[in-house]
This record gives structure tokens, C-alpha cells and sequence, in this order.
């Protein structure tokens, strides 16, 4: 088979039309198409007034190969690639030995799914709680202001991807086609199929978590063990290896094997290794407010009259801009028809994220508006200053918000003109408890309040509305990624304690669902081709 990218054709084009479009791509009489499947299916919505949809196709010639060399030197008809995922290793019947994952996000959810399909019977150890059972401690918050310290946005099953959007695309580069792998096994646990051809797939907090739960149960099926509310207190190391854990409970778990994958907010757990002398640096992320547009004004600046198309769905964007002081604003993890949540991991702390279901129907679009920052101008001299950075705009966003995990927001109109905000207007606040209106030009460094206040009138230039008086702003988003990185060597262990696997986004080598999933696939791979050498 051949793969064609880049078709394009009109927005409401027939399936015929697909037919000869790839026959007149190329150049070939009907009767040599047999067939084709849609690999990827996007849309070009940079000419509203004639969107077009994107498609790459994988297609059956009866004489693929003359056309391949035809088009030899065109780089949007190539051989299709096989994307057929092939475990490396295969468990001995005899393992003496069981590896460790500590966090069931989505990292290391498919370590510990990698290593139980190849046979080594992993042990997965989770702070939190079992997926629906956090799901209750985080409404607990959202509608009581009840907060759970071990049960929250940020801990249990699932990890922190669980309540977002579920967006399942990445920008990584990935030549072994891990992605597929954690596409297909999405679908196997009950995603939606399209998410194997949609250019941007998404799923959604309601399907993400039966499929949590379903992915669990096949971990299980192959041997495998998770634990429930066991937080990792403490690493036992000798001689620069690792041999084991102890729980909160005090229990003491051996192993040589060991994966961290405690995602971006287990600030305890950081300082742990860092007392224990693994070795961990600080590394740049963004800090940044969440603001709320009506999602009709997105669609209606995106699509045009084609806004509400089907085919479409709910208008997303992507924003940067580079300031005057040297900062740089972008637009991070937007969420169409979503709402703003409560996403704190700590007592007294109000933190924001975004969150989608899987139909993108709410009345709001949200996004973090967010500046970037660096250790080695803003947070120096600690490989955890960024944690003490983000605590500390955390803790006064819950003073700003009243003490009780309201937020803290204020209208774009009022914000840009320096003065409090006392009423809501047009644009109503989606994030629970509630949202406290006032002032939030002390959410964040000077640097960065001034940065957004540059940006969003250069946002609305390039999206009508998007500084609009009513937008609403909410703070603090501070968690858009890992503030360390616990630095691996390239067998993907830690360069200076062997047999400790740092993994995923608390660890710095991912960003999202899809790119921490296909993260825990090759740190699941070095795990065991280590355990096969007896290393």
C-alpha cells in the first residue's frame, strides 16, 4: 500500500469525490484503485469561507509499486508504514523479581501495561484512589469544598489527565509509532474508534475513566498488581542502586527495578529523591490565568457560516505572542465547549485547569493563557525553587479568592484597564466553587501581568472578540508542566542511581496524555530488556 497526505477537498464533499480525487492525484485509470482507508482526517480553516478537510489515505493499487516510483521524490506519496507494535522482551518463567511503578497516570499506567503484556508481572503503587472513588473526593471540592489531599485533580487512577480534555495528540517525534500503540489500546478499553483517524482525537472525562478502569483490569488479567492509597514515603539506595520503597504504612516493598512516573504535583516525592541524592534539576515551565470566552464567538471567528458544521465540531485555537520584556504569552491546553476546574493537590492552595467532555458542549471555551519562565532568571539557585515558586502563587491565589477555593478572577476589560472587577458580565465563570471577582494584578510576577496585558489585545487581532470586555479571566494556572526534571541517562535510568526510571511529566519527558503514555512505553521496554540482562 501507498499512503497519500495532504489531500484536500471541500468541506462537504461526497465519497465519490474522494475517489477521484486520489485517482487524478495519481494519475491512474479507476480500475487500478482497489481501495483505501482514512489514516488522519483534519480540516484547513485558514480560508473561512472555504474550509477544507485534510486527509491522509492509505491506498490498495494493482499497481502500487510503478506508482511509487513515479512519484519517487514526492513526499506526500510514500509506502504506507508499518505501524504494527512488537514487544521487545519476553518475561523468563522463572522472574525472581517483580519491577515497581510508583503513579498510575497515563505514564505509568502503560509501563505497567507494557510489562504485563510482556509477562513481568508489575507492581503499580497509587497514592490515590481508584478511579470513581476519586472521582467522588473531586466533586467533593468542585460542589462542597471539600478537599482531599490524596484524592483530588491531581492524584489517584488515572492521574491528572483524567480530568482534562483527554486530547490525544502530541507534536513529539515518533519513528517506532508508539502513539498508534496507545491509540489502539485506548480503543481496545472502549475510546471511540475515530480516535484513530481524527487529526486532533480527544476523549473526554466521563469515557477516560471507564476506560481507566478497563485498562486496570487487563493489567490485572496478566498478573499484574496495583495498590490504592500507598504513597511512596521514602527510596531505599546502596552503592548508587536502588533496591526498594517504603509506604506511608511503613511496609517495605524490594525491588531493583523501579519507575517513577508520580506526574507534574508530587511535590513530597521530589523532595524525597532529592533528600536521597538522586539527582534532579530545575527546568523551565509557564505560569498564567485561564480565560473564558463564549464558545460561539470562537466557532463563529474559526468557521464562519460553517460554524456548527458537524464535521467541525467545537472551534479550538492556538495563540502566541512575543512581548516587549522578553516573554513570550501562549495559549495552553485549550478546551472547547469545557469548563475551568479546581486542580489543587494542596490544603490552601487554588490552582486552575481546563476540562472537556467528550461532546464539547458547554456554553464556554477555556484555555491558560500563560507566560514562559526560566531557572535561570526567575526562580535560581535550588533544583526545586520552581516547586517554591508555584506554592507560593498558589497559596495567594487562595487569599485573593477569599479563603474558601473560590477563584480568584476578573473581566480581560477590567484587567486591561488596571481596575478591580466587581460584576460578572456577559461571560459566565464555568470553574467550581465559584469564582471571586477582584483584582488579580498580584496573581503573578509584574513580568508576567504585564506580558498578558500586551498579549490579549495582539490575540484579539487574530481572533475578533478574544479580548472582548466580558472575557473572563481566572488565576492561577501554574501546573502546565513539571517544574524539574529528574535527569536519565539514555537506558532511561536516573544518571546516578541505576535501576531508578524516571518517567513521564513529573519527570520531564512529556507533555499530555498521548506523550507520556508513549513515554512509559520505552521506559516499559528498558525496564525489561534490564531484567532479561539481570541488571
Amino acid at each position: 500500500m501507498l499512503r497519500i497526505t495532504e489531500l484536500k477537498l471541500p468541506l462537504d464533499h461526497t465519497e465519490a469525490m474522494l475517489s477521484a480525487a486520489i485517482i487524478g492525484r495519481l494519475g491512474i485509470s479507476p480500475e487500478q484503485l482497489n481501495g483505501y482507508t482514512i489514516f488522519r482526517q483534519g480540516n484547513d480553516a485558514r480560508k473561512r469561507a472555504a474550509i477544507l478537510l485534510v486527509y491522509t489515505l492509505d491506498v490498495s493499487l494493482s499497481n502500487g509499486a510503478e506508482v511509487l516510483a513515479r512519484f519517487h521524490a514526492d513526499p506526500h506519496i510514500l509506502p504506507t508504514p508499518d505501524t504494527t507494535y512488537r514487544f521487545v522482551a519476553q518475561a523468563p518463567s522463572n522472574l525472581s523479581e517483580r519491577p515497581i511503578i510508583i503513579g498510575m497516570g497515563p505514564c505509568g499506567l502503560f509501563v505497567g501495561l507494557i510489562l504485563a503484556q510482556m509477562g513481568f508481572k508489575p507492581l503499580i503503587l497509587e497514592r490515590g484512589k481508584e478511579v470513581r472513588e476519586r472521582t467522588k473526593d473531586t466533586f467533593g471540592l468542585w460542589r462542597k469544598r471539600v478537599f482531599n489531599p490524596e484524592s483530588n485533580v491531581q492524584f489517584g487512577e488515572g492521574g491528572a489527565g483524567t480530568f482534562s480534555d483527554g486530547k490525544l495528540y502530541t507534536q513529539i517525534k515518533d519513528p517506532n509509532h508508539y502513539g498508534r500503540k496507545v491509540l489502539t489500546e485506548f480503543v481496545k478499553a472502549g475510546a471511540p474508534a475515530e480516535i484513530l483517524r481524527v487529526s486532533k482525537p480527544h476523549i473526554g472525562t466521563f469515557r477516560l475513566v471507564s476506560m481507566v478502569e478497563q485498562m486496570r483490569a487487563s493489567i490485572e488479567a496478566l498478573g499484574g498488581e496495583i495498590r490504592f492509597q500507598c504513597r511512596v514515603d521514602d527510596l531505599a539506595i546502596s552503592d548508587g542502586q536502588v533496591q526498594g520503597v517504603t509506604l506511608a504504612s511503613g511496609e517495605i516493598l524490594r525491588s531493583r527495578h523501579i519507575v517513577c512516573a508520580v506526574g507534574h504535583s508530587a511535590r513530597d516525592t521530589f523532595a524525597m529523591l532529592y533528600e536521597r541524592g538522586v539527582y534532579i534539576e530545575a527546568k523551565p515551565f509557564s505560569v498564567g490565568l485561564r480565560i473564558e470566552h463564549p464558545q460561539s464567538l470562537i466557532d463563529t471567528c474559526r468557521f464562519g457560516a460553517a460554524a456548527g458544521h458537524p464535521l467541525l465540531g467545537a472551534a479550538d485555537y492556538k495563540l502566541v505572542h512575543h512581548c516587549q520584556n522578553g516573554r513570550s504569552v501562549y495559549s495552553f491546553c485549550m478546551c472547547p465547549g469545557g469548563t475551568v476546574v479546581a486542580a489543587t493537590s494542596e490544603v490552601g492552595h487554588v490552582v486552575t485547569n481546563g476540562m472537556s467532555q467528550y461532546s464539547r458542549n458547554e456554553r464556554n471555551a477555556n484555555s491558560g493563557i500563560v507566560v514562559g519562565i526560566t531557572p535561570e532568571t526567575d526562580y535560581p539557585g535550588h533544583p526545586l525553587a520552581g516547586i517554591a515558586l508555584q506554592r507560593q502563587l498558589e497559596a495567594h491565589a487562595f487569599v485573593l479568592g477569599g479563603g474558601t477555593y473560590d477563584a480568584p478572577g476578573q473581566l480581560v476589560g477590567d484587567f486591561l484597564a488596571q481596575r478591580p472587577s466587581t460584576t460578572f458580565g456577559s461571560v459566565l465563570p464555568s470553574y467550581t466553587p465559584g469564582v471571586h471577582l477582584g483584582d488579580l494584578s498580584t496573581a503573578l510576577p509584574d513580568y508576567a501581568i504585564t506580558a498578558i496585558r500586551e498579549a490579549l489585545p495582539a490575540f484579539g487581532k487574530k481572533i475578533k472578540g478574544f479580548a472582548m470586555d466580558d472575557a473572563l479571566l481566572t488565576g492561577v494556572e501554574t501546573r502546565t508542566s513539571s517544574p524539574i526534571r529528574i535527569k536519565r541517562n539514555g537506558d532511561y535510568q536516573s544518571i546516578n542511581t541505576k535501576g531508578l526510571y524516571p518517567a513521564g511529566e513529573g519527570a520531564g519527558y512529556a507533555g499530555g496524555i498521548l506523550s507520556a503514555a508513549v513515554d512509559g512505553i520505552k521506559v516499559a521496554e528498558a525496564v525489561a530488556l534490564a531484567m532479561l540482562r539481570n541488571e
